[in-house]
C-alpha cells in the first residue's frame, strides 16, 4: 500500500500520479515485458473442474485492486493496462482453465463485500488469508507474502519492529480495509498496558497518500506487504528503508463462500507450478521467496 517517494516511482504504483504522465522507468529487479507464459496450455483435467455454466461461458468476471509493484500497478497509466505479479498469476490461470477474464479495477476494501453479491466471481489484491476473513470468504493460495514495516531512509529510531509496542506514540499508516488496519487497530491496547502513549492509524484508500504522509513527516512508519516494502526500497531515490517481515500470511484468490469455482483454480495454480511457469513468475518479479509448493483451499492463518 505505500509507493516510493519520488515522482517517477509513484508512477510504477499507479496511485498519486498523472494520468496523462508518460511510462515511467522500468523498476530494478523485474523485467516488466518479459514473457513468462508462452508455454502455458490448456488443461482438460483443471478445467473440468469448472462448473458447467462457466465452462459454457468462457469466462469469469475479475474484480482486482491496483497497488504497487510488484503486485498490480500501472506502469504507463495513461493505457490503464496493469502488470504485476498477480496480473500474471492471473493470466496463468485463465490459460490453464482456457477462460476470458473479465477484469474491473476495484478500490481493495470494496473486493470482498462484492463477490458475496455476485458482481465478480474472483477477486485479487494479495488478500492474506485470515481467520477472520475465512468466514466470510474461500481462498485459493498462489503466493507466501505478509506484513511488513517501513521508514523514511533519514529516520534511524526504528530498526526493526518485532512488536507493536514498538510502535507506541508513533504514526502509523496503512491501506483502508487491510489486515494492517485490522491487525493495528485490534492492539492498540498494547501501549496502555505497557503504560506508554498509544500509536495512531491513519488509513487510505490512495496509496498516495501514504507515501505523501511518510514523505512529509506526517507519518512515522508504515505498514504494508513485505513483497511491496522490499521492493519499493530497493528502487534508487525512493528514499525508503524496509524493516523487515512482521507476520507472514498466504495470499489467494478470493471466491465468496462455497464458491465452486475454488477447486478450479487451485488445480490451474498447481498446473503452473508443475510445469515451472510459477517460479519463472516470481522470478521476474523478484519474489522467489514467496513460493508456495502447492496451492491450498481456505488453509488456517499462519500463527
Amino acid at each position: 500500500m505505500l509507493g516510493p517517494a519520488v515522482a517517477a516511482v509513484l508512477l510504477l504504483s499507479g496511485c498519486g500520479s498523472d494520468p496523462t504522465a508518460g511510462p515511467a522507468a522500468a523498476p530494478v529487479g523485474v523485467q516488466p515485458d518479459q514473457d513468462v507464459l508462452g508455454q502455458v496450455r490448456k488443461d482438460d483435467a483443471a478445467a473440468a473442474l469448472l462448473p458447467a455454466e462457466v465452462r459454457a461461458a468462457g469466462a469469469v468476471k475479475l474484480g482486482g485492486a491496483i497497488g504497487t509493484p510488484p503486485g498490480a500497478y500501472y506502469p504507463d497509466p495513461a493505457q490503464h493496462r496493469p502488470v504485476g505479479l498477480d496480473v500474471d498469476i492471473v493470466d496463468g490461470v485463465a490459460k490453464v482453465l482456457g477462460l476470458t477474464v473479465q477484469r474491473e479495477d476495484a478500490a481493495f476494501e470494496t473486493i470482498l463485500p462484492a463477490l458475496g453479491s455476485g458482481k465478480y466471481d474472483v477477486g485479487t489484491g494479495n488478500f492474506g488469508v485470515t481467520e477472520a476473513r475465512l468466514k466470510t470468504v474461500d481462498f485459493v493460495t498462489y503466493i507466501d507474502d505478509g506484513q511488513g514495516f517501513a521508514v523514511r531512509e533519514d529516520n534511524t529510531a526504528l530498526t526493526g519492529v518485532t512488536e507493536l509496542t514498538q510502535l507506541c506514540g508513533l504514526t502509523v499508516g496503512t491501506g483502508a480495509g487491510t489486515t494492517f488496519e485490522a491487525t493495528l487497530n485490534a492492539k492498540k491496547e498494547v501501549c496502555a498496558q505497557a503504560g506508554r502513549k498509544p500509536y495512531e492509524v491513519k488509513a487510505f484508500s490512495e496509496n498516495g497518500a501514504v507515501t505523501t504522509g511518510l514523505q512529509q513527516g506526517r507519518l512515522d512508519v508504515v505498514m504494508s506487504t513485505i513483497n511491496g516494502l522490499r521492493y519499493q526500497a530497493a528502487q534508487p531515490g525512493s528514499r525508503v528503508r524496509f524493516l523487515g517481515e512482521y507476520h507472514r500470511l498466504d495470499v489467494g484468490f478470493a471466491f465468496k463462500k462455497g464458491s465452486p469455482l475454488a477447486p478450479a483454480f487451485q488445480a490451474a495454480v498447481n498446473r503452473l507450478i508443475q510445469d515451472g511457469s510459477y517460479r519463472k513468475i516470481l522470478a521476474k518479479w523478484g519474489t522467489t521467496d514467496s513460493a508456495i509448493t502447492e496451492s491450498r483451499i481456505n488453509p488456517p492463518e499462519h500463527p
